[in-house]
């Protein structure tokens, strides 16, 4: 038997020669579009697999009219929130026969429009856009494209666009409210990148959360990037500018990491002395120590969403655009409890 080539010089004349059929043969068996004999189909496969034979996905989708590749655009890999999402949408991916293509902006708009450009030269029969970050000129591009959209957060629907819209401000107002039950008057918020929409919104929250308990409560905010290390450093300026909170509330779990090892390496007691709460419930959340208190955001259900947005099943269709409403909820742990005062 023939050393098989295993590189990409391999093509369908090679296979078609090795098998004695027709190139239009080996297409049909390769995406099973028509009856074959059993024993033509059984040596052509045996071929592909002597020459390690791997079809060209664009070029097929390109000659067929139909991409089988859809793309997802996220702002930080590096943040489990966004990984979580894109496992669920590749999952139903795959179970539909379809390839993913992701990129990663760091939130930066300009990384954003590349990888726009990115996807639709490779043809993707759908975009997932999961980013906190969006021009306004962005959408009109998006609603002159010929292909289904699902935004995260940003945006509005339109034809072929959808969204999917969390309700950050509750989730905010629910943690705030419960920290104050616990006897907590001196609180703080730790952000990041807060000149976009959807992270300024949570810190809108907090601030007109406040302003309900004027003259009670005592608050400060603090941004840095997006990770533990931003975190260790927001509550490092804290400490350090001799403001210190009994509560800090966090934008993301990611964040609430970082605040916890500051406070750990600064004596402080979690949460005797300081509460913290996080936000998202990523898996890790919980398994932190102590573990911490967030806000729930289904990423699995978002994902799901994501794909069915882009490829409806049955009769629906997705030319009209929809928004999909998500409602957090607080997750109670170990990282909060009654402010030092009120023990």
């Amino acid at each position: 038997m023939a050393e098989g080539k295993g590189d990409e010089t391999v093509n369908l004349e090679d296979v078609d020669r090795r098998a004695g059929v027709s190139i239009s043969t080996v297409s049909r068996v390769l995406n099973n579009t028509a009856p074959v004999k059993n024993t033509t189909r059984s040596r052509v496969l045996k071929v592909v697999k002597e020459l390690r034979y791997h079809p060209n996905l664009q070029a097929r989708s390109l000659a067929g009219g139909k991409s089988q590749t859809l793309g997802v655009i996220v702002s930080n890999l590096e943040n489990p929130f966004f990984l979580d999402i894109f496992r669920a949408f590749e999952s139903d991916a795959h179970q539909h026969d379809y390839e993913v293509l992701v990129a990663n902006t760091d939130y930066s708009p300009r990384r954003l429009v590349s990888s726009i450009q990115l996807m639709m030269g490779r043809r993707v029969a759908g975009l997932a856009v999961i980013v906190s970050e969006m021009e306004p000129s962005l959408m009109k591009e998006f609603a002159e494209m010929n292909l289904p959209i699902v935004l995260y957060d940003v945006g509005t629907p339109g034809q072929n666009i959808h969204k999917i819209r969390v309700n950050y401000e509750k989730g905010i107002h629910k943690t705030v409210e419960y920290l104050y039950s616990m006897g907590h008057r001196r609180m703080a918020f730790v952000g990041h990148h807060t000149g976009l929409t959807p992270l300024l919104d949570r810190k809108k929250s907090f601030l007109n959360t406040m302003k309900q308990y004027a003259g009670q409560v005592e608050f400060a905010t603090a941004a840095d990037r997006d990770g533990p290390e931003g975190g260790q450093l927001a509550m490092r300026h804290f400490l350090e500018s001799g403001f210190k909170p009994t509560a800090v509330i966090c934008v993301n779990d990611f964040m609430a990491f970082g605040v916890l090892k500051e406070l750990r390496e600064s004596g402080l007691r979690v949460p005797e002395e300081v509460s913290v709460t996080g936000y998202d419930n990523i898996r890790l959340s919980e398994f932190v120590y102590p573990p911490l208190t967030t806000v729930n955001i289904p990423r699995a259900d978002i994902g799901h969403t994501a794909f069915q947005a882009l490829v409806p099943s049955g009769e629906e269709t997705n030319s009209h655009g929809r928004e999909f409403r998500i409602n957090p909820e607080l997750v109670i742990r170990e990282t909060t409890g009654p402010a030092a005062r009120s023990r």
